[in-house]
């Protein structure tokens, strides 16, 4: 009898470790990435500025970018920097930058590989959970690159229930 109970707890563990193995995780659509990073760009030339929009998934993997006419070259990798930091730290990067300037030990962020603290990456979440982040780069000032993706969000915020 004990050798059946060992067994069939043995059994019973492993099931569960295996059901464990196994995640279902949100992740932002082609489709999605696509009208966010539209809808940044489309903001922020209202705005008169020239700027490319990065949308990359839970990951950090790029999904769907856009420059706008006459943005600077530099505005490719700086929006992607930006929308990677932020999907990687679930935060805004001018919270992220606004946090290093007071505190030094965050001021060490700065040395991970990828991350740029400047404003303009916004993660896009539904409810609490991080399933990918816009990245602006080309505004005058990273707090207008952020609105312009806070913009772009807002006109998908249905989508992300």
């Amino acid at each position: 009898m004990n050798r059946f109970l060992i067994a069939l707890t043995l059994t019973a563990t492993a099931a569960a470790a295996q059901a464990q193995g196994v995640r279902t995780e949100r992740n932002v659509s082609l489709a999605l990435a696509n009208q966010i990073a539209a809808a940044t760009v489309a903001a922020c030339s209202a705005n008169g500025y020239a700027v490319a929009a990065t949308v990359v998934d839970r990951a950090g993997g790029i999904r769907a970018v856009q420059r706008a006419d006459n943005a600077g070259p530099h505005t490719l990798a700086a929006s992607y920097d930006k929308a990677f930091t932020s999907a990687s730290a679930k935060n805004n990067t001018l919270a992220m930058m606004e946090g290093a300037q007071k505190n030094p030990a965050a001021a060490n962020l700065v040395h991970i590989p990828g991350f740029l603290l400047l404003g303009g990456g916004v993660p896009i979440k539904v409810g609490n959970e991080t399933i990918g982040a816009v990245g602006v780069g080309g505004a005058p000032g990273g707090h207008l690159d952020e609105q312009c993706a806070v913009a772009a969000l807002d006109q998908v915020k249905e989508q992300l229930k």
